[in-house]
């Protein structure tokens, strides 16, 4: 299965989003959502890694342009943490010592890392380091001859939402609530998200020595 085909498969996530903008996101439509947009985020990273897949359709309904937003805005913001610190998010695999052909040491030590970064609370930071992640290790998956992985890493951060981010998005009103992070004409808003992001960073870094210091 070569990437375009493994990212057009995963676009089937896209079409369970249903148009719930206007109304209570459910459980399921929430983890839906997640997995369309990781799907997103993981290709664009492999893009910009020069990795030339086309875009998958989307199959998105009406529902999709809010989805599109949010798509867009957490790409962003990987964009200015990434910029941040650009050695944490590279080289994922390497950093956690793991090897890329195993599904279930990828899946374990993606779940892991997200289970540690998000041992504190749950931010918005933290929700796009954790997506930061899955595009690097998607692309050190790719890199290495495993694009398969991409469909595992989607699933995982599909998984992760529903065990332990359903209830905050929730509480937020749902994934729309991240487009607040970059509506804000505060000149002192940026300096704001960068310092915020730079702490993220660094629970990042912890989720990963903690991952490499664990009982095996």
């Amino acid at each position: 299965m070569n990437g375009m085909e493994v990212l057009r498969r995963s676009s089937v996530f896209a079409a369970e989003v249903m148009e719930v903008f206007d109304r209570s996101p459910t459980d399921k439509e929430l983890v839906s959502q997640a997995k369309a947009l990781c799907r997103d985020y993981i290709h664009s990273r492999l893009i910009r890694a020069g990795i030339g897949w086309s875009k998958p359709e989307h199959g998105f309904s009406a529902a999709g342009v809010a989805l599109a937003e949010v798509s867009s805005v957490l790409i962003w913001l990987g964009d200015e943490l990434e910029y941040l610190r650009p050695n944490v998010y590279r080289n994922v695999a390497r950093q956690l010592n793991i090897p890329v052909a195993s599904e279930s040491v990828v899946s374990d030590a993606f779940l892991a890392v997200a289970a540690e970064i998000f041992s504190t609370g749950v931010t918005w930071g933290k929700v796009v380091s954790l997506y930061a992640v899955a595009g690097a290790l998607a692309v050190d998956c790719v890199r290495h001859g495993h694009p398969a992985m991409v469909l595992t890493i989607i699933d995982c951060m599909g998984e992760f939402v529903r065990k332990s981010l359903v209830s905050w998005l929730k509480r937020r009103g749902g994934w729309t609530d991240i487009t607040k992070c970059v509506v804000n004409t505060d000149p002192s808003f940026r300096s704001h998200w960068l310092v915020s992001a730079a702490c993220t960073c660094g629970h990042y870094l912890k989720a990963v020595v903690f991952y490499l210091l664990r009982e095996k």
